[in-house]
């Protein structure tokens, strides 16, 4: 898969860059030459991309408002960070649920408040990127928590897109299907559990990182001027039927 974008000279700021999504999101920045902020938890991975490293737990508020208080004013933001917990609607528990909002949806909109700030403030027309689900748009089995806290991103997306167009930012949010990042592959290793998901998918397979990261570059280019407040599924039409 080739796609050439060109962020010289822009620096972006990626959660959840330790693994999964979230690291190839990363490594294709780095590649197309901006200069990356990679947030997570796990400082050795992060140190593996060759970039500017921020370990910190994103779920903890006032830790994670230092890390971004001393950050220059960038020109995009990829939040990718996120959890599940997997609970049937009758069985939820009050520490799983907030467990997952605080990281999907409440930290989110924290870090993309502080970046947005410092962007508006240096007058730059900044681009964020809110990674969400297809879990947003469609009800799964033991996901209420995360459904429940991706369908609040895209509404985030939607509030931020609508206060801050008017300096320029634009805010989109990506919403993939089941994506083969090393962790997901043995997760869906089971026929059992795999061939039912993949027929739901009229192109009959799961995504591969780099089909969610290079969406995640084209609505942080240029080329997505007058994109904004959208929630794409990457989903291969699974949210279709």
């Amino acid at each position: 898969m080739n796609a050439v974008f060109n962020f010289i000279h822009h620096r972006i700021l990626v959660t959840g860059a330790s693994s999964g999504i979230g690291r190839e999101i990363a490594r294709q920045l780095i590649a197309s030459g901006a200069e990356v902020f990679a947030l997570g938890r796990d400082a050795q991975a992060l140190a593996e991309l060759g970039c500017h490293s921020l370990c910190v737990d994103i779920a903890d508020s006032a830790a994670l408002d230092k890390v971004l208080q001393d950050l220059p004013p960038l020109h995009g933001l990829v939040n990718c960070a996120g959890i599940s917990r997997l609970e049937p609607a009758a069985a939820i528990s009050a520490d799983a649920f907030d467990q997952v909002m605080n990281v999907n949806a409440r930290a989110a909109a924290q870090v993309a408040s502080r970046v947005a700030a410092k962007m508006i403030a240096a007058d730059i027309a900044g681009r964020i990127v809110n990674v969400s689900s297809q879990a947003s748009l469609v009800a799964l089995d033991d996901h209420l928590g995360y459904c429940a806290s991706k369908a609040a991103l895209d509404a985030i997306t939607r509030v931020q897109c609508a206060e801050w167009g008017r300096f320029g930012l634009r805010v989109n949010s990506v919403n993939p299907t089941v994506t083969l990042t090393p962790m997901a592959s043995m997760a869906w290793s089971d026929p059992a559990k795999r061939d039912p998901a993949l027929a739901a998918i009229p192109l009959g397979r799961f995504a591969q990182p780099a089909e969610v990261a290079l969406p995640v570059l084209f609505l942080l280019s240029d080329a997505a001027s007058m994109i904004s407040g959208v929630s794409l599924p990457v989903d291969g039409g699974y949210t279709s039927r």
